[in-house]
């Protein structure tokens, strides 16, 4: 597996190597996760969020795995 970099700006910001938004199926609009691993972070599409979810107080049903079933619906 062959590493992509880009380059961190003054003003904290880099481009998303096309590879990685192509690997992730990112579009204009879309937000991104972050997760700090100890000296790494894991980027993934994050799932996109109604202002205010109808099930938000069921926190078992937010996972990642349901954000990718229930997506597009």
């Amino acid at each position: 597996m062959a590493m992509i970099v880009s380059k961190l700006t003054s003003k904290a910001r880099t481009t998303i190597p096309q590879a990685v938004r192509e690997a992730l199926s990112l579009r204009d609009g879309d937000h991104i996760a972050y997760a700090v691993e100890r000296d790494r972070a894991v980027i993934t599409k994050a799932c996109e969020m109604q202002t205010e979810p109808p099930l938000a107080t069921f926190h078992e049903w937010s996972s990642e795995a349901d954000c990718k079933a229930y997506r597009g619906l």
